[in-house]
């Protein structure tokens, strides 16, 4: 647990200081072949003919299969105003999760803090952590998650810009809140977050910080926190950005060295042809949704019934470069490269399919493929 001193301000980001904390809490132990660990990235889609509840209840077979199979963590990830997808309230999704899988870390890639007020966080996160001790991350994110008319209704303002800029600020009141040591004469000074640390000895989640840009990775590594770059949507980024969080890193309570994961499209299939079409369905939805018609993900049929323009055509195919696909083989080929290219310490893997079978067949292959243990 990192902890905070009492004779600095909220808003000091850097007044970190050395206490007793989990380090296998974050870092995790690579499985069967796999170089690094591997661990699960679960967008809860919503494919076209299927129910957000048939979604929810693959989220819970993901989970427990990752569970089985070894792999070391599974995270949701908080989007909004999205049909196809069914994870706009992660801490609910978690909860849900936690009662259906007994060791596997659960969090959140991420929720979105600018979203929320700080102590709503520190709440939902300790009740999942005293739901599921010591098996919760708390992933946080700047951006919000959604376009700016919808995050604009989250937040109750149109000055998007100012919760990215105060993520700094929002990030040293949720510690604060979560260890339970505002200075004594601050306003929040007699205001708890529970259950939390006033109850009693209590662990709490680690934070991780996610990003898609250098910002979040020099910020992680100031503060000597884990990171997790969004690689599956931003390939250009990542080794510049792993770079920078590596130069920043200051040895901390929770870390004595850096530690990044990177977010993975990879998806398997029995062959190539099945891996081609389900990886088109997500490209499609990616077209509609910069193109402002998001829906659910639709079928490979009409994926492949669809007329892509030129300026589409470019777009599927600058997105398909960065998705790793085929069979099982050929995919542990892509990540174990993946992996050396940019030295990653984890790969959370995320398979966007239409169908809740193709993506449980993916993890499995994956499985296999690293002769991951069944446990």
């Amino acid at each position: 647990m990192c902890v905070r001193s009492r004779t600095h301000g909220a808003n000091d980001v850097t007044s970190w200081r050395r206490g007793p904390v989990d380090v296998d809490a974050i870092r995790g132990t690579a499985a069967g072949t796999a170089p690094v660990p591997l661990s699960v990235l679960d967008l809860v889609t919503v494919g076209n003919g299927y129910t957000a509840n048939r979604a929810l209840r693959t989220s819970v077979e993901i989970a427990q299969l990752a569970e089985r199979r070894g792999f070391h963590r599974h995270w949701v990830a908080e989007h909004h105003s999205m049909p196809g997808v069914a994870s706009s309230a992660p801490a609910v999704i978690l909860a849900h999760l936690a009662a259906h899988t007994s060791r596997i870390r659960l969090g959140s890639g991420g929720v979105m803090l600018p979203n929320h007020a700080p102590l709503v966080i520190a709440e939902q996160f300790g009740t999942l952590e005293a739901m599921a001790p010591g098996r919760i991350d708390l992933g946080l994110g700047r951006a919000p998650g959604t376009d700016g008319a919808t995050a604009a209704a989250l937040r109750r303002t149109d000055r998007l810009n100012e919760g990215a800029e105060d993520f700094p600020q929002q990030l040293a009141e949720l510690t604060r809140f979560l260890d339970d040591d505002f200075p004594d004469g601050h306003p929040y000074a007699r205001i708890h977050a529970v259950p939390g640390p006033v109850q009693g000895p209590s662990g709490r989640p680690p934070i991780w910080l996610l990003g898609s840009s250098g910002f979040s990775a020099r910020l992680a590594g100031t503060l000597g926190l884990p990171f997790a770059f969004a690689h599956h949507f931003s390939a250009a980024n990542t080794v510049p950005a792993l770079d920078l969080y590596r130069d920043s890193f200051r040895p901390s309570a929770v870390l004595d060295a850096p530690y990044a994961l990177i977010g993975v499209s990879a998806l398997a299939a029995d062959d190539e042809r099945e891996a081609r079409r389900q990886t088109l369905t997500n490209a499609l939805s990616m077209v509609r949704l910069r193109t402002g018609r998001p829906g659910l993900v639709p079928t490979p049929e009409e994926a492949e019934a669809y007329q892509f323009s030129s300026l589409e055509r470019e777009f599927v195919d600058s997105w398909l470069s960065n998705v790793i696909s085929g069979t099982a083989d050929e995919v542990r080929v892509g990540l174990d490269d993946l992996q050396k290219r940019t030295g990653a310490d984890e790969l959370m893997l995320t398979a966007n399919a239409h169908s809740p079978e193709a993506r449980l067949r993916s993890y499995a292959l994956l499985a296999d493929a690293y002769e991951l243990p069944a446990l």
